[in-house]
């Protein structure tokens, strides 16, 4: 019998929303509360997980599916991930899920992984939108389409996807490590499917799988943002109530992996630019006690710069970059521990030394002071999650698909409690020769085997466990312009200095800040690119006495993320921490912009890893493509600061970049005489602004500041083909510059003309040409950039796809743009489209750091709220013909430049 949630008839027989709030209060009892999380269960078997949090003009609905990679058998690799794609296809009640979300102007997304499928949305906290998304997801649950037509489309568009992955030797190297270490388990198995299995799966199949996994009792429903808890138990029986619990039961998985006999190798051999070497190794379940203790152990081996793996490698010129990381599942997982190494140096070399860090832990013991240092900065990343309830509620998926969702909690608890002996433990259980898949296979004389211990019971662990204390909760926000310019307070200092401040109860006592460095002229900037990215990125490498490990453990300590970048005329700093450390991060910042150490041996590391990130570049289409597309709508000469290079140009100028070039261009241009400051969040006024007046008011510099003027050029359309052999992923792009500012009375219209075009969530023209109806790319959309203070608008449509369909991309392509500018948008579209930005503006005024950023920008362009106000405004008043008018106005075929980067031997054959 085939399960319907459709009709409003049926939902208004069986329930109204009155009775629907009286079962919620009779019936639904908290099964378990945990630190401001309540669980509860429907009848049919549903798990509930409800998040009130009244600081967020938003709402996240997410729903995860305990089915993933794991459950497919013979034949169905991948379909878990084919069936995350088709359920955005559509049900009888909610035929076009990509328009809605685009609507409402939603964060959407889909992810399959090997135990779990999740699907969730962050909107705009709107009854409408509440009622809207809990209708959809119910819905989709038991009654999408699943169609034939869906599959023959979106299998191309999976294909697509799996060729794209296939162009990354990272993902290929990993993918086949995962292979050759499980003899039986489908965790050796890609989630994105074997291509076989792919086209030829048939609809039936696909749809029984659907019926079985896609069910209340499979499934929890987590909601998180602002609502009241007993009204949303009353709508989510009103949509997920009604629906009935399935007869079948599910099968118990048993299939598990022996201990290995031996060690294991694999070899990949594909045209690149760099070489990697990896080495994994069979771990416990991410539920385990041990798990805790592997977190740490991995982060003491491959973190950077304090690792282990970075000290003896990448400091010793043997690799560019080593990482470590594990892979929390159900079941046992694995360890992985990679270097990524020059093509021209010796690999055997870099693997011997990485064999020897890892497995020689036994007689090379791991230090107290390693591992509290991983754990200051573990703990300090799970404690800023915990002051957003969206990432909190995105979280859970992984760990109630581990067994349940207190795990998050638990696993917190347990790193606060792991021990030196407990990781010097784990690390000589698991790091061991014959539980490795690396290098070849040498016969042993004696057996070595690693069990790996299985949890016996996730519920006996969490049975009764109650969590701690929440955080501070914050207030009630309202995202309004007329709320936040009332909030909001600019101070001017002496030197030039600017500060916009928004201070509010936030949750956890969270803090967003931004800083922005203004400097240099265009004669004293020319030729100095390069120059100005590298000692950007040099300043956190090490400054004021401080080594780089000295100045991450100190923001570990101060549980701060901080992040400093820049370029030929500006530096950025961005700072996420908590009330009471944001004085003292502020300082360390200072130090660090002020004081640089510029350390000749952290250069040699930074040009050696930069070398290999552009070479690799050299072989990816996607890279070569939009570098290219860069290059056209930036048309300067070499030496201009806003000059886009070649990669073959980058690799010449990093060659010659030497210390005294970054010393220099420190000593000439830093600055804090046009510096611009924006805070939002929880802190104390005062203090932030004696702090800004003490540190940020007197570092001046000799050369005068005047913005780079970055106007609108005609450019002639080219053609442009990049050809790079063996890759199974090409890249189109098409571009075109046009003479509109942000400033310009068309540039509400063109921001929503393009938005309908490429920029909705897969319901764009782009997107559902072709990747809906003709399954080519599996991502397609355009975009644009306008500029704040010159009369330039870039915009740039794109699409990935195999090779041999770069022409039908093209021509899909200019088919859409000569529809539009010939038929133009309809009311509909139009109004779709309104609907989608407006909301989505909202709902980025409501998030700390993207007001932050919008604060600084009022004070950088002196403009204030009521600018922003009146953009939005005008856009909500576009009527479909003045939109039209405006597409019509500046966009013309013939002007339109084409990239295409890919095999193009396969492109020309078609196969």
């Amino acid at each position: 019998m085939k399960l319907r949630l459709i009709g409003v008839g049926f939902l208004a027989g069986m329930l109204s929303l009155a009775s629907a709030n009286a079962m919620a209060q009779s019936k639904l009892e908290p099964i378990n509360a945990v630190e401001g999380i309540s669980e509860y269960r429907l009848d049919n078997g549903l798990q509930v997980l409800l998040f009130p949090d009244q600081t967020k003009e938003t709402v996240t609905v997410n729903v995860t599916y305990r089915v993933g990679s794991k459950h497919e058998n013979y034949g169905e690799t991948g379909m878990a991930h084919l069936l995350e794609h088709l359920v955005f296809k559509g049900t009888p009640k909610h035929k076009d899920i990509p328009a809605e979300l685009s609507a409402a102007g939603a964060r959407p997304n889909g992810t399959t992984w090997t135990d779990r499928t999740n699907y969730f949305e962050t909107f705009s906290a709107t009854e409408e939108n509440i009622e809207w998304a809990l209708s959809m997801e119910s819905s989709r649950m038991v009654d999408s389409f699943i169609s034939k037509e869906d599959l023959d489309s979106e299998m191309t568009v999976v294909r697509n996807e799996f060729e794209r992955g296939e162009n990354s030797p990272f993902r290929v190297t990993l993918q086949h490590i995962a292979s050759v270490a499980y003899d039986w388990h489908n965790y050796g198995k890609s989630t994105i499917g074997a291509r076989s299995d792919l086209e030829n799966v048939p609809i039936d199949r696909l749809k029984a799988f659907y019926k079985k996994y896609y069910q209340p009792d499979n499934a929890t429903l987590i909601v998180a943002g602002k609502f009241e808890e007993k009204d949303m138990l009353a709508r989510i029986q009103k949509y997920f109530g009604v629906i009935p619990k399935p007869e079948r039961v599910l099968p118990t998985l048993y299939t598990s992996e022996p201990a290995k006999a031996g060690e294991r190798s694999v070899t990949v051999r594909r045209v690149g630019d760099a070489q990697i070497v990896g080495a994994a190794y069979h771990i416990p379940a991410g539920s385990h006690p041990d798990f805790a203790a592997i977190e740490v152990l991995s982060q003491v081996l491959g973190d950077t710069p304090s690792g282990r793996l970075h000290k003896a490698i990448v400091e010793n010129k043997l690799a560019s970059r080593v990482y470590g990381f594990n892979f929390q599942w159900q079941e046992p997982g694995l360890a992985f521990y990679f270097a990524e190494v020059d093509k021209a140096s010796d690999l055997s070399k870099t693997k011997d030394v990485l064999l020897d860090v890892v497995e020689s832990l036994n007689s090379n013991p791991i230090t107290q002071d390693e591992v509290d240092r991983v754990k200051r900065s573990l703990i300090k990343n799970i404690e800023l999650t915990s002051n957003s309830s969206e990432r909190i509620a995105l979280g859970l998926s992984e760990w109630l698909a581990m067994g349940d969702w207190r795990l998050y909690f638990l696993n917190r608890d347990r790193i606060e409690t792991v021990t030196l002996e407990d990781v010097q433990r784990v690390a000589n259980t698991y790091l061991v020769r014959n539980n490795r898949t690396l290098g070849q296979f040498i016969p042993s004389e004696t057996a070595e085997r690693v069990t790996i211990p299985a949890v016996e019971s996730v519920a006996d662990m969490v049975d009764g466990y109650k969590g701690r204390e929440q955080v501070a909760q914050g207030e009630l926000f309202e995202p309004s312009f007329d709320n936040i310019e009332s909030r909001s307070e600019v101070v001017a200092f002496n030197n030039g200095t600017k500060a916009v401040m928004l201070d509010k109860k936030t949750r956890g006592e969270s803090v967003s800040l931004t800083m922005m460095f203004q400097f240099g002229n265009l004669d004293k900037l020319m030729n100095k690119g390069m120059v100005g990215n590298a000692t950007a990125t040099m300043l956190t490498r090490g400054a004021a006495g401080m080594s780089r490990q000295e100045i991450q453990d100190e923001f570990d300590k101060l549980k701060a993320r901080v992040s400093i970048s820049g370029g030929s005329s500006l530096a950025f700093a961005s700072i996420s921490t908590t009330k009471e450390n944001l004085a003292a991060v502020m300082t360390l910042v200072e130090k660090i912009m002020k004081q640089p150490e510029f350390d000749a041996k952290e250069f040699e590391q930074y040009k050696s890893t930069m070398k290999v990130d552009i070479e690799q570049n050299l072989q990816d289409p996607q890279q070569l493509a939009f570098n290219q597309y860069g290059r056209l709508m930036n048309p300067y000469p070499k030496g201009h600061p806003l000059h886009s290079a070649t990669f073959e140009t980058m690799l010449e100028n990093l060659e010659k970049l030497s210390l005294d070039d970054l010393k220099a261009f420190h000593k000439e241009f830093y600055t804090d005489d046009n510096l611009l400051v924006s805070i939002v969040g929880d802190f104390d006024k005062a203090e932030i602004k004696k702090v800004l007046e003490q540190s940020f008011t007197s570092w001046g510099s000799d050369v005068d500041y005047q913005r780079l003027s970055n106007a609108y050029q005609e450019i002639e359309a080219q053609n442009i083909v990049f050809d790079t052999p063996d890759k199974e992923n090409a890249t189109f792009v098409a571009a075109l510059m046009l003479p509109v500012g942000q400033k310009h009375a068309d540039a509400p219209a063109l921001e929503l003309g393009n938005y309908i075009f490429g920029g909705g969530f897969l319901n764009s023209r782009m997107a559902t040409r072709l990747r809906q109806e003709d399954g080519l790319s599996y991502g397609a959309g355009s975009f644009i950039s306008q500029l704040p203070e010159d009369d330039k608008t870039t915009f740039g449509a794109y699409a990935i796809c195999a090779p041999q369909n770069l022409d039908k991309v093209e021509v899909g392509f200019k088919e859409e743009m000569a529809r539009l500018l010939k038929d133009g948008f309809t009311d509909e579209e139009v109004a779709a489209a309104k609907s989608g930005i407006l909301q989505s503006k909202k709902v980025s005024r409501a998030q700390d750091r993207e007001l932050a950023g919008t604060l600084r920008n009022t004070i950088r362009y002196d403009r204030d709220l009521q600018w922003y106000a009146d953009y939005e405004a005008k856009m909500a008043a576009l009527t479909t013909e003045e939109v039209n008018a405006v597409m019509r106005k500046y966009f013309d075929l013939d002007k339109i430049s084409i990239i295409k980067a890919g095999d193009m031997q396969k492109a020309k054959s078609g196969e």
